[in-house]
């Protein structure tokens, strides 16, 4: 098996090949993005982590019933290297694997992956329908809400927070925070940012 990390480019189109659907590309970037924010904040591989948040849900547009059995098998043939397929095959535990994040990378997929659904609906009900005005508080109050995203597992969020040693609050900016940097690649940019500067409100505190 190969230990060479293939491209960004290589890994979108992957992605594209067994997912068609909009939703499932841009939940695919939401990852990626957060996964890239934690990697320089830890001095890791953005490149690796970013590839990992990208190509985590390979499968799951074509192949829902066999999630991560079916991205395991296609990222071998593909020859991707071994701590990428465990990666990817981590945030499915408990779930649909039996892998346990160990890793900082897998700790953090395993933690953020959910949240940044939870992030995007609540982000899609403001009048703005933009992530840049998404704070903290709005997701909380949303969190609370067990009817609001109901498909979102607010206990394994939970569950990737303590992992981590984090209060929900913080992961949650975190997750917004990264988000507004790929705000229009996601299609959260709002109509006020549509044509204009996207990444404008990229450094503000999501409070």
């Amino acid at each position: 098996m190969s230990t060479e990390i293939p491209s960004r480019a290589e890994a979108w189109q992957l992605l594209c090949e067994y997912n068609q659907g909009e939703i499932p590309r841009r939940h695919a970037l939401a990852v990626e993005g957060v996964m890239r924010r934690f990697a320089r904040q830890r001095g890791a591989d953005e490149d690796l982590w970013g590839l990992v948040g990208l190509l985590h849900d390979l499968d799951f547009e074509q192949f829902p019933d066999e999630h991560c059995r079916q991205t395991e098998r296609i990222l071998r043939a593909h020859d991707y290297p071994e701590q990428v397929i465990r990666a990817v095959l981590s945030h499915g535990w408990g779930v649909c694997t039996s892998i346990e994040p160990e890793s900082d990378m897998e700790c953090v997929l395993y933690a953020v992956d959910e949240l940044t659904g939870l992030v995007a609906a609540t982000a899609l009900v403001r009048p703005s329908r933009s992530i840049h005005d998404t704070t903290v508080k709005s997701v909380m109050k949303k969190w609370k809400n067990a009817r609001f995203a109901a498909g979102v597992d607010r206990k394994l969020i939970a569950a990737g927070a303590e992992r981590l040693g984090m209060e929900i609050e913080e992961l949650v900016r975190e997750v917004i925070a990264g988000m507004r940097e790929i705000a229009t690649a996601i299609g959260l940019q709002g109509e006020s940012d549509r044509g204009g500067n996207p990444g404008g409100f990229a450094l503000q505190d999501p409070q």
